[in-house]
């Protein structure tokens, strides 16, 4: 999403639900006389924060590791020309998928999948996280040898990591709208966009 770098996030604002979830685990799994048992778990069970960023997009993080539901990341992205999801993996592209039907991602991988994908990614799928965790390894070793720069960057994890303490603060006061840092001091609107590795300059 050119965050950093084209673009950044500016603001947050952010919901939980009632902490039931662990309350009920630690009543129904702890002793009684464990002192985890007497300990208020006051996190909500789902976190849903929506964050505004200065190119006019939203990201809705939704976090929930307490309740019980099948596995799946809610991965979504959205633009003016279609729309991808995961878990199931599919697709709908306007003007090439029929109407209001979701595609398979099968259906486009020939002409979308990335070159790193493509290379890596039997070797990848045995590993954790569906083979990104490979990949992002891989990315990493690769960039250190190379001794180009790494795709994500100390203000990636500054801007990644405030988004916590924001949320929290959003929380706290009735979702009220939080300020997110401009780690780069204004260099994100010139510094270069990431290109997909192995598809540009990042080869």
């Amino acid at each position: 999403m050119d965050i950093n770098r084209g673009d950044r996030m500016v603001h947050l604002v952010s919901m939980s639900s009632a902490a039931r979830g662990v309350n009920l685990f630690v009543q129904e799994n702890i002793p009684p006389e464990d002192p985890r048992r007497a300990a208020p778990y006051l996190s909500g069970d789902v976190n849903t924060t929506l964050v505004q960023t200065e190119q006019g997009r939203t990201i809705n993080i939704v976090y929930n590791c307490n309740n019980p539901r099948p596995y799946s990341r809610i991965n979504l992205v959205q633009g003016t020309k279609g729309i991808a999801s995961g878990y199931p993996d599919r697709v709908f592209l306007e003007g090439t998928s029929p109407d209001h039907e979701w595609e398979p991602i099968e259906n486009h991988l020939q002409q979308y999948e990335p070159k790193l994908w493509r290379e890596h990614g039997a070797q990848a799928a045995s590993a954790g996280h569906g083979g990104m965790d490979f990949l992002e390894d891989l990315r990493l070793i690769h960039c250190l040898q190379a001794g180009v720069p790494l795709d994500m960057d100390v203000y990636d994890a500054a801007a990644w990591s405030a988004i916590a303490e924001a949320s929290e603060r959003s929380v706290a006061n009735r979702s009220a709208v939080v300020e997110i840092p401009d780690f780069t001091r204004g260099a994100w609107a010139s510094r270069p966009q990431l290109q997909v590795p192995g598809e540009g300059r990042l080869t």
